[in-house]
């Protein structure tokens, strides 16, 4: 038995091992329990306020809406920053801009040649046909790369995560042509909230903020001998365009909206009458290396 100062506690459970481990993993948690210490301390936190944190914490996990604080806590969007600036730093600041994936990403979305269609009959809202070319930084366009794109329904929920939609709904993933063109079809989502009751809607409650986010489409980019991309685009005019509780509003991100177009040249997609179109370009940058071209989502990178 011994006894410990608070200070002798901390450099216990800092120093104690039995095996080499891994020295990043001791690294990094050596100094968020450090800085975890110090908090507790500084704040004179109460045993009922960090008890009620363990079982905040216990409730998110099993929630699977990790990814939600994450986002919402900014951690996204600085990875994001902290990437861009080192691009900056190496002189790759180009194409682009990235935006944070989120945690509703699935792999899997069935392939199509040049041009997919989300949404099903009867549409939904208003019918958009979004397009453009997939380019290297050199304005060359990219064929045959692969371009995956998903977005909530009109309720706000993404498949996969809500029961009452089918697999894949509103999740494609298209191969561009020799031009580098794709194009798919959907309808105009709409924003949405954090789901109530749930912890996340309680932290935020308790922080004083909202939880919405603005419309938004999600795409994950890739090309063999390019860096993948995970970028989203927004629809301008949402309340919380400049107000988005993930902090994922980008300048180059928010799309033109062209109503009214005419359906000629839309057949194939099942447009037969005036839609809003939207036309919008990737610019990949070139990797350095097998490892930045791989076409995964971040997560599925990191636990690969």
């Amino acid at each position: 038995m011994a006894e410990y100062t608070q200070q002798q506690l901390l450099d216990l459970v800092n120093s104690s091992q039995v095996n080499p481990g891994d020295e990043r993993v001791r690294q990094i948690t050596q100094r968020i329990v450090s800085d975890l210490f110090r908090a507790i301390d500084d704040l004179d936190i109460k045993p009922d306020e960090f008890w009620a944190g363990v079982d905040w914490l216990a409730r998110l996990g099993a929630s699977g809406q990790l990814g939600l604080i994450t986002a919402g806590l900014g951690f996204d969007r600085l990875i994001d920053i902290r990437e861009e600036e080192a691009d900056v730093a190496a002189g790759r600041a180009a194409g682009t801009p990235r935006a944070i994936e989120g945690p509703l990403y699935i792999a899997g979305a069935p392939l199509s040649d040049g041009q997919a269609r989300l949404d099903e009959d009867p549409a939904q809202g208003t019918v958009l046909v979004m397009e453009g070319q997939v380019r290297d930084v050199d304005g060359k366009p990219v064929a045959g790369a692969l371009v995956d794109v998903w977005h909530a329904n009109e309720l706000g929920r993404y498949s996969h995560f809500d029961p009452d939609q089918e697999d894949y709904h509103l999740r494609r993933k298209i191969r561009t042509d020799a031009q580098g063109r794709y194009r798919f079809r959907s309808f105009i989502p709409p924003g949405y909230a954090i789901p109530p009751n749930s912890p996340t809607s309680e932290l935020f409650e308790a922080l004083g903020r909202h939880g919405n986010r603005p419309a938004h489409i999600h795409f994950l980019v890739a090309a063999e001998g390019l860096r993948t991309l995970t970028t989203q685009v927004n629809i301008p005019g949402d309340t919380f365009l400049d107000d988005d509780f993930a902090f994922a509003t980008r300048d180059g991100l928010v799309v033109e909206l062209q109503p009214d177009t005419p359906p000629a040249g839309y057949e194939s997609l099942g447009v037969d009458a005036p839609f809003t179109r939207v036309c919008f370009d990737f610019v990949l940058q070139p990797a350095l290396d097998a490892d930045e071209a791989r076409p995964q989502a971040r997560m599925d990178r990191a636990t690969a």
